[in-house]
């Protein structure tokens, strides 16, 4: 009993040691947020809580993150596409994701932002990690000269109204139409948040509103600066005459500033002709009258013709308009497939494998995506397992270099430079197969 005590006292301490080795293999992975532009903002005001998720190794798995409620405000939770990071940090290299929440404040006070339990899954880990993120406070206050009773207040960076029309026929007469159309772009504001305009009704004039279109400002590097919105009213005249549309202002907030800003666009005024009747350059009665029974009406030939081609025109006019669209939609569908196939396509993914490869960084999702469609492999290591020295070496060595803790500047110059005879050796691996699996012949 004194020797299994003995034993077992010497033991501990290489347990401990081989316990701190294995916690200190595990992958680095850091979390942090921040509120842009600040930490206080305008009600109605848009502002962005940015999570910046790091490891020093890669993403196994996309990051699940919470859904983010507060009583109080509007929040647009990331979209799927996110922001990558490149950083040195205490001279460890670290690649992460950035996602944006997008926070507007529907009324003042304090808020608070809970830690989010974010689901990390590193790379050469031993499963997926739980990180929290920081807490944030913000303080939002009214806008200048806005009570807490008024309605839907857009607060931005900056507001552009245009207005456009459109005549179904110049000059307007009776039974004509013309369109109001309505621009509005709003940077540093949620699209869902700009207010509608007010079109007015007009007597002698027939209105129709049309439902409007809202989408977000693209900054034109995959993310959102804002939002725009279009709207559209059509006034169909009923009565000849002369009217005005009038000005149409949108009341908004400077978020830097605070202060209260007009954006308009000015009234039109239009005029409106009767509609003309109908006369007839000679008298039909007194001709029919001077007419006997026994006159002969001859018709010339070429009339004959002119008249057998406007009925075949009709006649086209009218297949067109029965089986047109049938055909022309079942014309797009063939060609959409056909373009989903070529996108589905082994030939496809490896036109982008040589890109990926020579870019910077390099990356493997088309090579990854071409094995798949070629060899229906779904792991580098199963497919390089019976490929040759030639193709496999370049293969894993790039792989060590571009994720292990080795470097080696040279790694994708040699992965590029076998790519051929990695087709070809996945050529014949894939044609081996199926003739493998094949039926044998029938009379042999």
């Amino acid at each position: 009993m004194r020797v299994f005590t003995v034993m077992l006292m010497l033991l501990l301490p290489l347990w401990s040691l081989a316990a701190e080795a294995d916690d200190s293999a595990q992958p680095q992975v850091k979390v942090r947020s921040q509120l842009l532009p600040a930490d206080s903002a305008l009600v109605g005001g848009t502002l962005s809580l940015q999570v910046d998720l790091l490891v020093d190794t890669w993403f196994t798995a996309a990051p699940k993150l919470p859904k983010l409620t507060l009583a109080g405000a509007v929040v647009s939770e990331p979209g799927g596409e996110a922001e990558h990071l490149n950083e040195q940090i205490d001279g460890t290299a670290f690649f992460g994701l950035r996602f944006t929440y997008q926070i507007t404040p529907q009324q003042a006070g304090s808020f608070e932002i809970p830690p989010l339990d974010i689901q990390v899954t590193p790379g050469q880990g031993s499963g997926p990690v739980m990180v929290r993120s920081p807490p944030q406070h913000f303080i939002a206050r009214q806008p200048a000269g806005a009570g807490e009773g008024d309605p839907q207040r857009l607060v931005a960076r900056q507001v552009t109204l245009n207005q456009t029309f459109k005549r179904s026929h110049q000059p307007l007469r009776v039974g004509d139409s013309i369109e109001r159309h309505l621009h509005v772009e709003a940077a540093g504001a949620q699209a869902m948040l700009i207010p509608a305009p007010s079109f007015a009704e007009i007597g002698g004039l027939q209105r129709y509103v049309r439902p409007p279109s809202v989408r977000p400002l693209s900054d034109g590097r995959g993310g959102v600066s804002g939002g725009v919105r279009d709207d559209a009213v059509t006034y169909v005249v009923r009565e000849a005459g002369t009217y005005q549309l009038p000005a149409i202002e949108l009341h908004w907030w400077d978020a830097a500033s605070g202060e209260a800003r007009t954006a308009s666009v000015p009234a039109m005024e239009i005029e409106v002709a009767a509609a003309a009747g109908y006369q007839a350059p000679f008298s039909i009665t007194e001709d029919l009258r001077e007419l006997g029974r026994k006159t002969q009406v001859r018709i010339a030939g070429h009339w004959l013709l002119l008249l057998g081609a406007l009925l075949l025109t009709g006649a086209l006019g009218y297949l067109w308009r029965r089986w047109g669209a049938a055909l022309r939609d079942a014309w797009e569908r063939r060609r959409a497939a056909r373009h989903q196939a070529w996108l589905d396509s082994p030939e496809y993914a490896w036109q982008q494998v040589r890109r990926q490869l020579e870019g910077t960084p390099s990356e493997l999702g088309a090579l990854y995506l071409w094995i798949r469609r070629t060899s229906g492999c779904r792991e580098m290591n199963t497919h390089s397992e019976e490929l040759s020295d030639t193709v496999r070496k370049p293969l894993l060595g790039f792989l060590r270099a571009r994720y292990g803790r080795e470097r080696n500047a040279s790694a994708s110059t040699q992965l590029v430079d076998a790519l051929p005879e990695l087709r070809q050796a996945t050529a014949r691996r894939s044609t081996a197969s199926q003739e493998k699996h094949g039926l044998k012949p029938l009379n042999p």
